[in-house]
């Protein structure tokens, strides 16, 4: 089916993240770059419509190395959504960042491989499609949109969320957790939680112009940071399911408060 107008705000689902629009329908996208995780569901939250797609599928079927991000943020774009919220899981590198803890991160460190991550890949092979012109060089120096993020600090604080307001996420390629020694390593770097997922949605937004913020929702300690035991699959996902409410709750409050700054160009 189509829509009979654009759609400003979108948000993607981490896993557990489960629609939460009234009145969504289910719009199906084509792009370039293949088919996306799943059908884009645009609805309402409050007066306001919105776009919802499950960045691993529906039924989880994409682990974090094989989603296919460009297609997903293709979608987005093409329904004309021109600000992301991307909720996500992560685990803490810090010991004073705890399970439950919201994130509204601020920066980021990509350590992943073999992701397409450009719009503007000229020279690509036949198989894909490239960009007409020049090599494309994104300016990313900061990843996530500053409005955004203060308007999900400041929906967190509303809604008794125990929220960060800020820090580095590192994201790597999964479909494991991390070493102990990885995880030194990316403590020892005063990085502040690590992800499987962040990268490069984010970039891919960016080229498109697309504003983007992170919502990062603390699962674990990774791989036993500050004598904890080492994160497994089982704690994630019982973690998710306690807390994934709050962090639905706070994009909610958002919207409902704080659309037009979701949205606002600039």
């Amino acid at each position: 089916m189509s829509i009979d107008q654009t759609v400003a705000l979108g948000v993607f689902g981490g896993s557990g993240f489960y629609e939460f629009l009234d009145g969504a329908e289910d719009i199906h996208i084509t792009t370039p770059y293949g088919a996306p995780a799943g059908p884009v569901a645009v609805g309402f939250v409050g007066d306001h419509r919105v776009a919802f797609m499950p960045r691993h599928g529906r039924e989880h079927g994409f682990a974090a190395h094989r989603v296919p991000y460009r297609a997903n943020v293709w979608a987005m774009h093409a329904l004309g959504v021109r600000s992301l919220i991307a909720p996500c899981s992560v685990g803490s590198l810090q010991p004073d960042i705890h399970p439950g803890n919201i994130v509204v991160i601020d920066q980021l460190v990509d350590r992943t491989w073999g992701r397409p991550d450009t719009f503007h890949d000229v020279g690509a092979p036949a198989t894909e499609p490239a960009a007409a012109g020049p090599v494309h060089h994104q300016s990313f120096a900061d990843p996530y949109d500053e409005g955004m993020r203060a308007a999900l600090v400041a929906a967190g604080r509303r809604t008794g969320a125990d929220v960060v307001a800020g820090g580095t996420m590192v994201v790597i390629n999964g479909p494991r957790f991390s070493t102990r020694a990885e995880s030194a390593w990316f403590r020892s770097n005063g990085w502040h939680v690590v992800n499987m997922t962040g990268y490069p949605e984010s970039v891919l937004a960016a080229e498109l112009g697309v504003r983007y913020a992170g919502l990062a929702l603390v699962t674990d300690y990774d791989a036993g940071v500050d004598g904890h035991a080492p994160v497994t699959m089982n704690e994630v996902f019982a973690v998710m399911s306690a807390n994934v409410a709050s962090v639905r709750d706070i994009i909610v409050s958002a919207i409902e408060h704080s659309y037009g700054q979701l949205v606002a160009d600039g």
